[in-house]
């Protein structure tokens, strides 16, 4: 970024930072000897406007900020391009940051926002976040905000998401009405709001159908890697003689590591272990065998979380009252050859 200011330009042409900023912005009331006098300097001096500086007419950035775990994901990076679609319709820009899954960062990232002063923030949590004094802050700021995907129940704010809970269990009913019965779950994180609920539909699946939950079938994935940890994990049960004949992954790219492993040693899958992954990502469809898995509409969430922000952007503009709003998306289960 050039920083040469305004005020460079009205001293070396003796005029006042306000003649130069219109003759920038092409007002009328400026001569046009003047207005090019300006832009010709402007030129040479490689000036170009901060596009941070909040409008002061209108008091807008034109800009949004979104904070998501990971980009590699293909779920988020189908996100992104929903929320992208929605800022291109109305000229907006997208500031995306990485969490990384770490909250410390996330906390941060929501201060540069805030001090970016931008119009409005959507965000899906860290792995780690379990406190949300930062998320408060935002709202204490009177600065819109949308939780997508990886939300805080407890934070007042308007949230899109799909039913994690309902989708997990409707995964494990369908590979009990397969004929397993010895089904083990490698579950995410203790802290994420999706991973909580994919466990608890998948031990009230069991339940309902008469199955007894037993722990010892629950592998916690938690190193921010998915695809090792589903390796390790599928190491783990075949080392430990664990006799299951199906495995429901927190994730596809947990359920793709699992895959792996289980080739490597020539377990047949699904004669011997069937698998069912999360999400439905690209890879899903191409590897082999290709893994059953349930579709979130990843596109779909970005999209409507980003209409949401803009539509109480605007309210917020004309001191209208915003209504918080929970959104929640349909998700299908797609069944391929892991099953």
């Amino acid at each position: 970024m050039n920083n040469t200011t305004l005020k460079e330009i009205a001293n070396q042409l003796g005029i006042s930072i306000t003649t130069v900023s219109k003759a920038l912005k092409g007002y009328p009331d400026v001569s046009e000897k003047t207005r090019k006098a300006v832009v010709e300097l402007a030129n040479q001096l490689n000036y170009t406007p901060n596009s941070f500086a909040v409008n002061l007419r209108t008091k807008e950035s034109k800009t949004i900020g979104l904070i998501i775990p990971t980009i590699v994901h293909h779920f988020f990076s189908n996100v992104i391009e929903g929320i992208l679609e929605e800022a291109e319709k109305r000229d907006y820009m997208v500031i995306i940051l990485q969490s990384n899954e770490k909250f410390e960062l996330e906390k941060k990232q929501i201060n540069l926002l805030l001090n970016k002063r931008v119009d409005g923030i959507l965000i899906s949590l860290s792995n780690e976040t379990g406190e949300f004094n930062h998320l408060n802050t935002v709202l204490s700021h009177n600065t819109p905000l949308v939780l997508f995907d990886k939300i805080a129940k407890i934070v007042d704010c308007s949230k899109v998401m799909i039913n994690d809970r309902k989708a997990a269990y409707d995964a494990v009913c369908y590979l009990i009405k397969k004929g397993y019965k010895k089904i083990a779950h490698f579950r995410g994180s203790y802290l994420p709001q999706n991973s909580i609920d994919r466990f608890l539909g998948y031990k009230k699946a069991l339940e309902d159908n008469n199955i007894p939950y037993d722990p010892s079938l629950v592998f916690v994935c938690e190193n921010n890697n998915d695809f090792q940890d589903g390796y390790e994990n599928a190491k783990k049960i075949i080392h430990e003689n664990l006799n299951i004949d199906a495995i429901f992954a927190v994730t596809d790219l947990v359920a793709i590591g699992v895959i792996k492993y289980l080739n490597e040693v020539n377990i047949s899958i699904p004669g011997q272990i069937a698998i069912l992954g999360f999400s439905n990502w690209f890879m899903s469809s191409v590897i082999s065998p290709s893994l059953s898995t349930i579709d979130q509409p990843g596109f779909e969430i970005g999209r409507k979380s980003a209409e949401i922000l803009f539509d109480e952007i605007n309210l917020k503009k004309n001191h209208l009252p915003i209504i918080f709003q929970s959104i929640e998306l349909e998700t299908k289960l797609i069944e391929r050859e892991t099953t």
